[in-house]
């Protein structure tokens, strides 16, 4: 299978490159192709014609969005637009990532895949209209929300990732606030890129929701990294309020892979299995 991976330099898009080796992969970072560039993008596939395109690029700075509302949606939106278009037009399956961010936290049970959205953030509203747009436009799509998404590439501009900034704050000696009452499940990129390296060798289009397994505050699970770890840390709870996030977020955005297990493919582990898995494959555990 001819597989273009736009976004390959990033924490999913990496993993996504790994676990897809076998197939013929073309892969572009952002050095590569500019997500907002309607006629490079349509150059770029036309020519490749790929067997299917996935799309892990974002801008997924959430505070920063509340203040870029112009790029924001610039990226996530109506690049989207553009690309689900592209794809429409050359009959080609897309894959487009999409966030629990989508929803508002009403709910106290995990986030089905048909639940009614409810964003509360800019960030969320233009990740929720390139959702929209990738559903109208191209019909051979697989919509796939995930939930703190951590991974061996990191984030650039994000510390590397929430676990790394975890530890590289701990050995700094800074004390460490992190939130209690937000409910998320942390999700671990490769094994994210391994349901969807399945996925996408079915036709069951449609939306999904992929996350590890359970469900814990950011809290638990900072406190979890330290105890794995055995890294010494001053971490204190606090609340949503008193941290003063710039955006607003979700008190419980925690998602079901209902449709992911109906269509046979094995539930992720447990996030504290994944965690785990990712300390060893970093070498902070044995």
């Amino acid at each position: 299978m001819k597989i273009m991976i736009i976004g390959a330099g990033g924490q999913l898009g990496s993993e996504l490159v790994n676990i897809l080796q076998d197939d013929n992969i073309i892969p572009l970072t952002h050095l590569d192709i500019e997500i907002t560039d309607y006629q490079q993008m349509n150059d770029i596939i036309s020519s490749n014609l790929p067997d299917i395109v996935i799309n892990t690029s974002a801008y997924h700075r959430v505070d920063e969005c509340e203040d870029n509302i112009e790029k924001s949606f610039s990226v996530n939106a109506f690049a989207v637009r553009n690309l689900a278009m592209i794809c429409s037009e050359l009959n080609t399956p897309l894959v487009h990532f999409s966030t629990d961010y989508v929803f508002g936290g009403e709910k106290k049970t995990p986030y089905a895949e048909d639940d009614i959205p409810n964003p509360l953030n800019v960030y969320a509203v233009s990740k929720l209209a390139g959702e929209y747009f990738v559903r109208n436009i191209c019909s051979w799509h697989y919509i796939i929300r995930t939930c703190g998404l951590y991974g061996a590439k990191g984030v650039s501009g994000k510390g590397g990732n929430f676990v790394e900034l975890m530890i590289r704050l701990a050995r700094e000696n800074k004390t460490i606030k992190v939130v209690s009452d937000q409910i998320v499940t942390p999700t671990y990129a490769k094994e994210l890129a391994s349901k969807v390296s399945q996925l996408i060798k079915t036709d069951k289009y449609g939306i999904y929701h992929a996350t590890n397994s359970g469900e814990c505050s950011w809290y638990e699970f900072a406190k979890s990294i330290f105890d794995m770890t055995g890294i010494k840390a001053n971490l204190i709870p606090t609340t949503a309020s008193e941290y003063g996030a710039k955006a607003r977020r979700p008190a419980y955005s925690v998602l079901e892979n209902r449709n992911l297990t109906q269509f046979g493919i094995k539930d992720m582990m447990p996030w504290k299995e994944a965690l785990k898995e990712y300390l060893k494959e970093k070498g902070y555990v044995l």
